[in-house]
């Protein structure tokens, strides 16, 4: 598990409750529920209302794709491919099929068992590509509603602070209860840029970047599975891999092959 998204929302909370702390401030006083309620609940009313109801579950799904997901790294698949490109060329590809049983890659595995099959290549190409284009879809959609949801609340937290300072001028007969009221009028808007800040754009950008990562890991191993088929010299293969990944990975890349 790659713990990012929860240790930068979770330390994010904590450091804005010490901060408050410091000041003086009484964190239980932001813990008013009729805020949290409007901004929270209306927040994802209105984001709902921006999509479809497939796309808002499959985003409340990949909330603990966000904080749990195991980042896969791209380079890892280099010396996937080269061993068995190199076991396709001594003995072809169908004594590839018990190898396959060990490889942690289902796209890999379905890849491969593709071009076992004997599927043109060209099929075999349009195939996995159209499966990257639907991950990256799907990702973008996710992201999107975390996104839309960054946007919204601070505007949400602003209406919530209008409707308690309306609140505020009706009792104004009661100068001893203003402060009070004046306070937990401003919650709204609090609760509204924080949850955008630390909670609804940090999880969009994180299903952002999953996305591109497992799409380049995808992209890399279409490129693999092509090779294999063509039977090109393994050498040659984590060549070319290697030269598709970013700059910082292609040295290990290159070691592992």
């Amino acid at each position: 598990m790659d713990p990012a998204t929860l240790i930068g929302v979770l330390a994010g909370l904590v450091i804005i409750v010490v901060a408050n702390v410091m000041e003086g401030g009484d964190p239980t006083s932001l813990l008013l529920v009729p805020p949290m309620l409007l901004v929270f609940g209306t927040t994802l009313m209105v984001t709902l209302a921006g999509g479809t109801v497939p796309d808002a579950k499959h985003a409340m799904l990949s909330v603990k794709t966000a904080f749990t997901a195991k980042v896969r790294p791209a380079a890892d698949v280099v010396p996937m491919v080269v061993a068995l490109a190199e076991k396709a060329r001594r003995e072809g590809l169908l004594a590839l099929e018990e190898d396959l049983r060990s490889v942690d890659d289902p796209f890999l595995v379905k890849g491969v068992t593709l071009a076992i099959d004997g599927t043109d290549p060209e099929e075999v190409r349009e195939i996995l590509e159209a499966e990257v284009r639907a991950t990256k879809a799907q990702g973008k959609h996710s992201a999107k509603f975390f996104a839309d949801a960054g946007a919204y609340a601070p505007t949400i937290g602003i209406v919530g602070t209008v409707m308690g300072l309306v609140h505020v001028l009706e009792n104004l007969a009661q100068p001893e209860e203003l402060g009070h009221l004046i306070a937990a009028a401003f919650i709204a808007t609090l609760w509204g840029v924080m949850s955008a800040n630390v909670i609804w754009l940090p999880i969009g950008n994180r299903l952002k970047r999953l996305t591109e990562l497992e799409a380049a890991r995808m992209e890399l191993v279409v490129e693999g599975v092509a090779a294999i088929q063509a039977g090109s010299n393994p050498r040659i293969i984590a060549q070319k891999l290697s030269s598709l990944l970013p700059a910082g990975e292609q040295p290990t890349a290159a070691r592992a092959a």
